[in-house]
């Protein structure tokens, strides 16, 4: 291997490293790389191009998210740094690595199942007062892991969390939704 190829693999190994440490904003526990919202990291010119994918387009974390990159990585002198957004593919809660499933769990967030891409949806269109959400899977409680859940609210903090609240240790806690 070249000198300069080496040299760009130690410089996008250490940028892919620090930006494991930029936490997300909402969801402070879990890092931008847990999430699966850093796409790539290349080499370009004399800096580095970050591509990066919102959880979803109206994110209105997504100036803050790419300062963090901008600050994290010019701290750790790796600057020069372009922060690009990849919209496409959409960010997919699969998309969210297994360690951070275990940190949202431990921070209290239920992590989303498994999107199921191929499933047929149904639309019905019926009156309120006959509406009922959806309750094929059990959301389990990440404080006491029971199976004994019921939902709040659809939605949580944020549009892409909902409110539940655990029947057996009566604990509420929020379900990041797969998307």
């Amino acid at each position: 291997m070249k000198a300069a190829a080496m040299a760009e693999s130690a410089r996008v190994a250490h940028a892919w490293a620090v930006l494991a440490q930029i936490p997300d904003p909402e969801v402070p526990a879990v890092s931008l790389c847990d999430l699966g919202m850093v796409r790539s990291v290349a080499e370009s010119g004399e800096g580095l191009e970050i591509a990066i994918t919102p959880t979803y387009s109206g994110c209105p974390a997504t100036e803050a998210i790419e300062q963090s990159v901008v600050e994290g990585l010019q701290r750790a002198g790796l600057g020069p740094v372009r922060v690009r957004l990849q919209r496409a593919p959409a960010w997919s809660t699969d998309w969210i690595t297994p360690a951070g499933r275990d940190k949202l769990r431990a921070y209290g967030i239920a992590p989303p199942g498994a999107v199921r891409p191929h499933e047929p949806v149904t639309l019905r269109f019926v009156p309120r007062a006959q509406y009922r959400p959806r309750t094929d899977e059990a959301v389990p409680c990440p404080r006491c892991g029971s199976a004994q859940t019921e939902r709040l609210s659809a939605y949580g903090s944020t549009a892409c969390k909902a409110l539940y609240r655990c029947v057996s240790c009566h604990e509420p806690f929020e379900y990041f939704k797969p998307i």
